[in-house]
This record gives C-alpha cells, structure tokens and sequence, in this order.
C-alpha cells in the first residue's frame, strides 16, 4: 500500500504550497511519478492537517484497500476530495460560479456539522432532521440537500465508498411563505419625484421581480 510524500514547496508567489507525490504503473508496466498541489499553508497549517485532506487521493491510488479506506474515511477528507477533483481551476465542468458556491456551503455548513463522521454513519433520517433544524429558507437548504448528494456520487465514482445515503433525503425547494409583490400604484408613487437612474433601476427591479426590499433600496439609490 502507497502513502506518497508530502513536502511544503516554496512558491515565488503567494504562500508556501503542500505538494503530494506518488508512483503508479502505466499501461506499459512502466514506473511513472505524479504530483499534485493539495493547498497552501494557510489552509493546511501542518502536515497533519495536510496528510488528512489526501486521504482521499491515497484511497484512489491503492485501489485494491479502498474497503478499509471506506470504513475510515470522513466526511471532511471526502470533502477535500471532491474540491481537489472537482473544484480547481483545470475542472472546466462547472462554472466559477457553481465551485464558489459549492465551496462556501461546504466550509459553512457541510463540513462544520458532518466533517468528523465517517461515511457510514450519515444517516439519512438524521440528515432530514438537520436540514430542518438550520435557520435558512428552504430553496437553500434543498441546494445543501443536492450537495451533499453530488459528494456521495463522487465517493461512488471514485469508489470510495459503495452507496449515496443522501438519495432519499426529502427537502422541499418550495416557499414557507408567498412573496409580498408591489402594486402598480405603489410602483408609480415610489418612482414619482426620482431621477432617472434611479427611476430606471427601479422600474427594472419591479419588472423583474426582485422582492420590495431590494426595489426600495434602488428607489434610496443604495446599490
């Protein structure tokens, strides 16, 4: 079973960088070296905390002790996983828009509840009962719901793991509450006496649909 090394890199830019390097055999039988940058010192302040986010990576390398590795592996490492594979800058399948999300629920939310759980014990009934806990609309919590669903797959394609408890997590994306709209009348006072950038902004914003907060906010000319 390969571990690889781990060595801190000087970067001419920016922080130091931790650098994994591991052998495979190529199609041919040959020895063939690879490396990777895992994350800077910033994010991995030691080696410790740099050999834990490749666990992922050595369970994919030794493919013949991935059982064990599935048996040890957290959620946080699978997370650390699934931003090294999916989320960097050579991963042209999602937009920069999707990775900044995904990034931000999985360090705000994900990872800070269900980071030190092994895989096998995230339950699905107790995934419902948390969602349902977290202070935030519905339409956000079924996008963590969609998350955590999209990193289990990448466990199951990287066979790292063998099931997606999340698949029968309910969580609706529907609305508590109806949206409070403006009435044509309540338009046309609020734009009476506005310039004409601000006139604009808030015509567009009321035809667009955005909620009367932000319309007022364009109306008081806070962009």
């Amino acid at each position: 079973m390969q571990r690889g090394s781990l060595i801190r890199k000087n970067h001419k830019q920016g922080p130091d960088v931790w650098q994994f390097r591991w052998s495979e055999k190529s199609p041919e039988g040959r020895r063939v070296y690879r490396k990777r940058v895992i994350g800077t010192v910033q994010q991995y302040p030691s080696e410790d905390a740099a050999r834990s986010a490749v666990v992922g990576l050595v369970a994919e390398i030794n493919s013949g002790d991935r059982r064990m590795y599935s048996n040890s592996m957290t959620v946080s490492q699978l997370s650390d996983h699934f931003e090294q594979r999916e989320l960097g800058r050579d991963n042209t399948w999602r937009s920069y828009a999707t990775k900044k999300s995904y990034h931000t629920y999985l360090k705000r939310w994900i990872v800070p509840h269900w980071g030190e759980s092994r895989l096998f014990q995230i339950r699905t009934v107790e995934v419902e009962s948390w969602l349902r806990r977290l202070p935030l609309a519905k339409s956000s919590c079924a996008k963590l719901r969609n998350l955590m669903s999209v990193l289990f797959n990448h466990a199951c394609r990287y066979e790292l793991f063998d099931r997606n408890p999340i698949r029968f997590v309910r969580q609706s994306a529907k609305r508590r509450t109806a949206p409070t709209l403006l009435a044509p009348l309540e338009i046309k006072t609020l734009v009476e006496g506005l310039g004409l950038r601000e006139r604009t902004l808030v015509l567009l914003a009321a035809s667009t649909g955005l909620r009367p907060e932000r319309v007022v906010r364009f109306a008081m000319g806070r962009y």
